[in-house]
């Protein structure tokens, strides 16, 4: 416990010594989605393997870069690129990330990833607000002695999204008319694809949307008591929906081409969240 605390310490002290300004916001940005960084002033850019305790990324469409900055005059602090548990890395690293942004002073993280559409509504280049979960990856971020100083043994769920946040996510899209869905997302572990028979039973399970990432941070981020937003970009049908074989290249593609309204609906409701002085 001791030297998890030390490690995120040491972390944040290293970024402070690069970035003085206390970020507001948080951001984890997913496979093809880290080139929102470009809506991001005043940037000081860290890459990973330069900050005390965090992992070089290895799957094409993550940077590995720590953008700080700011987005309509709030201060910032975007993740670009993550890594994750197929990659064989444990859990305390998996969430690390996340960890040292609130020991920064975020108050709220908005997540997002690249998706495969489990929904029969759902279609490649949709954006889709995160309303639930279900952690099918088996593996829990929160596994073994509780760390107080991070937050309670048992942290609640049951509103793991911000419903205020995912109504603000809803009007803004509206307002701008980019069609922003909602639905619940699988974690699975990975990294291979999920069969057509698992895509079934995930389906029957309740899920809209399945990937390999994002339920460990928003675990992480319920415990600290931050505010949550999830967006996924759905970036290619699960395996049965469609006769198509999936590669990681066109999940890439498709997440940059829906950049334009993601880009939209992020940076605009940062801007709404600065009007009604939630940030």
């Amino acid at each position: 416990m001791v030297m998890v605390m030390n490690k995120i310490l040491e972390s944040s002290d290293y970024i402070q010594s690069k970035f003085k300004v206390k970020p507001k916001i948080g951001m984890v940005l997913g496979s093809g989605l880290g080139i929102y960084v470009d809506q991001i002033q005043n940037k000081t850019i860290i890459p990973y393997q330069d900050i005390p305790h965090f992992k070089r990324t290895s799957v094409e469409g993550h940077e590995g870069r720590l953008i700080l900055g700011e987005v309509h005059g709030i201060p910032v602090a975007a993740l670009q690129g993550r890594i994750h548990p197929y990659e064989g890395h444990p859990m305390e690293e998996i969430v690390h990330g996340v960890r040292t942004l609130a020991a920064l002073g975020i108050e709220m993280l908005f997540v997002t990833n690249a998706s495969g559409g489990i929904n029969a509504d759902f279609h490649p280049g949709d954006l889709v607000s995160i309303e639930d979960h279900i952690n099918f990856s088996g593996r829990n971020p929160l596994v073994g002695p509780n760390i107080a100083e991070l937050g309670p043994r048992f942290p609640d769920m049951s509103q793991a999204y911000d419903p205020e946040l995912r109504e603000l996510l809803k009007k803004i899209a509206k307002n701008h008319h980019v069609d922003l869905k909602s639905g619940v997302y699988c974690s699975v572990l990975g990294p291979t694809y999920e069969t057509p028979a698992e895509i079934r039973m995930l389906r029957t399970m309740g899920a809209d949307l399945v990937g390999m990432s994002t339920v460990s941070e928003v675990i992480a981020a319920n415990h600290l008591g931050l505010k949550v937003a999830g967006v996924a970009c759905v970036t290619n049908y699960a395996a049965g929906i469609k006769a198509e074989k999936l590669n990681h290249a066109d999940v890439k593609k498709v997440a940059e081409k829906a950049m334009v309204g993601f880009a939209t609906i992020l940076t605009e409701t940062i801007g709404e969240l600065k009007k009604l002085g939630k940030v």
